[in-house]
């Protein structure tokens, strides 16, 4: 379990001067994932009025913890934040692993407070929007409200593809799933959708999934033996698509 004591410091809210850091969207290269398409120079300018960036998260560091309250969004711009929950005996649940691109706090819009911790994998840096402002600012740009309505139902419609994996599938079918899905993740921002690095380990996969570590190394184990895959520590080749496609869909070939 990574560990949730690690020093979160001062909140990315509070601690940032804009006029020394400024962050430029329009120069991201993770905006066509965060922004809507043709958004103009004047709108741009506005969000990035309220968008700030701390200083990168270190392996182990907390973004936010469960109880903090809500103040705004974060959108990961490198590295790899794991979401869990805590149960009374101090069990860990992880909720979902964040790529670049990928937003987090949405949950706690409603509540206002945060019920999970987000922890960093490894060093990772990130924006923080105020909720309040960012609120005024889609009044001004209804096509950042529609974005953000996008971005909400994408992450859900992830969280539903998980529970039906975690409800229906085996654990060789539960793994090929996770494959694919970081897969796809990856592939949106433009990387290789073969080739890429899984920073969490696999105890943290198997919690994930609702598996052991061993039945997660079994598995890989498996689809590296029948070719499917290649696994290099924590670097993954996938060589067979369609086949780990047909473990996902049940198909025998």
């Amino acid at each position: 379990m990574q560990s949730s004591q690690a020093n979160c410091g001062a909140s990315p809210f509070k601690e940032l001067d804009l006029h020394k850091i400024k962050v430029s969207c329009s120069n991201c290269s993770l905006s066509e994932l965060c922004l809507p398409r043709g958004m103009g120079q004047g709108a741009l300018e506005k969000l990035e009025d309220i968008v700030k960036r701390s200083s990168p998260l270190q392996k182990g560091e907390v973004l936010f913890r469960a109880g903090d309250k809500f103040r705004g969004i974060y959108a990961v711009r490198s590295g790899l934040v794991k979401v869990f929950a805590t149960a009374d005996d101090g069990e860990e649940q992880i909720i979902g692993f964040f790529l670049p691109g990928e937003m987090l706090g949405l949950d706690a819009i409603d509540s206002q407070v945060h019920a999970c911790n987000a922890v960093a994998l490894e060093t990772s840096t990130y924006c923080a929007v105020p909720f309040s402002e960012l609120s005024e600012v889609c009044k001004e740009i209804p096509e950042l409200q529609n974005q953000l309505f996008k971005i909400m139902s994408r992450e859900l419609s992830v969280e539903n593809q998980m529970l039906l994996t975690l409800g229906k599938k085996n654990s060789e079918e539960k793994v090929a799933t996770f494959l694919l899905t970081i897969s796809s993740r990856y592939h949106q921002l433009g990387f290789s959708a073969k080739e890429f690095k899984l920073t969490m380990s696999r105890q943290e996969i198997g919690n994930y999934l609702g598996i052991t570590f061993e039945t997660v190394s079994r598995v890989f184990g498996r689809l590296q033996r029948n070719g499917i895959i290649k696994v290099n520590r924590k670097a993954i080749n996938i060589l067979d698509m369609v086949a780990l496609k047909n473990l996902v869909s049940g198909c025998d070939n």
